[in-house]
């Protein structure tokens, strides 16, 4: 079983890792477990994320001026992007290497 993201290989899980792990995951349902907790392990750092970018932007968008504030994540994420005084992790970061 091989894992990709973009085309590229991230894991691969050989014949042998995967029979150990099947000793706990019957044969017949070890693919769909997979996928399952890729799909959870990826979604959960998702929502602790949008989590922290809205506990941190709530306030900064009514600072901004900012009078509706949208219900959807992604409306609410794209909003938050736009504005002029957000900065991703990277930029935080370099920002603060110039300061040190």
């Amino acid at each position: 079983m091989k894992v990709t993201v973009d085309g590229v290989e991230i894991l691969n899980i050989n014949d042998t890792k995967k029979r150990v792990m099947q000793h706990n995951i019957p044969a017949e349902q070890f693919d769909a477990d997979m996928k399952r907790r890729l799909e959870w392990v990826i979604m959960h750092k998702y929502e602790r994320s949008f989590k922290a970018l809205k506990e941190e932007w709530d306030s900064k968008l009514a600072a901004n001026g900012v009078a509706m504030i949208p219900t959807d994540p992604d409306a609410y994420a794209e909003l938050v992007f736009s504005q002029p005084n957000y900065k991703d992790r990277s930029a935080r970061e370099a920002e603060l290497a110039l300061k040190l």
